[in-house]
């Protein structure tokens, strides 16, 4: 069985997170472009997609000023989860072609269409645009991102048999304590934002921290056996400086669409 804490100074094993930047501007996500023969002026779209049956084309462009000198445009297109939504980047271009949505030729503005799909996920999609000029090839230098909804009706998420191992416990040194829940979601597991626990001391408070649980099988860190099968774990630590009574940890899951699951309270003695 599960369990967590933390004004017990319990030790989490906690993940970092690192931010990489870029000369990346706070408008439009467009890279500063300084000694380069373009300039970017917009990217599109970075709005609600809603799939649309009868025409579920999406048009990917980028605008350059007009004295911009290009080789060739393209973007690299990510799902919500990571993955890549394409194998290989899209190639942009300024043709005034209709099937690549450009609706005017050399004008700067380079386009193509990508088609979502019903069963894609709901979702936030990042778009990545670089450039081939004169000077440097696949240079980066824009971002956006769009929210895709598949049209489907969202359902929140269930989470059920949750499991603290142990859950009553004697701590005169570090101990692990396995935590894992099962998750399911009738639009699927990719549509499962986090999964995660708050801890309540045995006084009521807490710091209402999120320890976050994965279904990524990797079961030396977090103890989880299968990627992908619905269970979400975590492993977690304790010790002696733990203050001793009654823990409760109040599972929940929230998914891409923004419902949360219905929460379920798991509690763990220290003595």
């Amino acid at each position: 069985m599960y369990f967590s804490i933390k004004k017990i100074r319990l030790l989490l094993l906690s993940a970092s997170v690192i931010l990489f930047y870029s000369c990346e501007k706070k408008f439009d996500n467009i890279i500063d472009s300084t000694g380069f023969n373009y300039q970017v002026l917009s990217v599109s779209p970075k709005d609600t997609v809603v799939f649309n049956l009868e025409d579920s084309s999406l048009v990917i462009n980028i605008k350059f000023s007009q004295s911009s000198k290009l080789n060739s445009v393209s973007a690299q297109i990510t799902d919500p989860v990571g993955k890549k939504y394409i194998s290989d980047r899209l190639s942009l271009f300024d043709n005034g072609k209709s099937e690549n949505g450009d609706l005017i030729s050399g004008d700067k503005i380079y386009s193509n269409k990508i088609f979502m799909k019903s069963n894609d996920q709901n979702g936030v999609y990042d778009l990545k645009f670089y450039v081939d000029d004169e000077i440097e090839i696949n240079r980066f230098v824009a971002r956006t991102s769009f929210y895709f909804r598949n049209g489907e009706s969202n359902v929140a998420p269930v989470i059920s048999n949750p499991s603290i191992d142990p859950d009553t416990l004697v701590v005169t040194t570090t101990t692990t304590i396995q935590t894992r829940i099962k998750v399911e979601d009738q639009n699927g597991l990719n549509d499962i934002k986090e999964v995660y626990f708050i801890v309540f001391r045995p006084d009521g408070t807490t710091n209402n921290i999120k320890t976050q649980l994965y279904d990524d099988g990797n079961l030396n860190d977090n103890g989880d056996l299968i990627a992908g099968d619905g269970i979400y774990s975590r492993k977690i630590k304790v010790n002696e400086t733990n203050a001793k009574g009654t823990y409760r940890f109040e599972f929940r899951a929230n998914d891409r669409g923004g419902l949360q699951s219905n929460i379920i309270n798991y509690f763990v003695l220290i003595q």
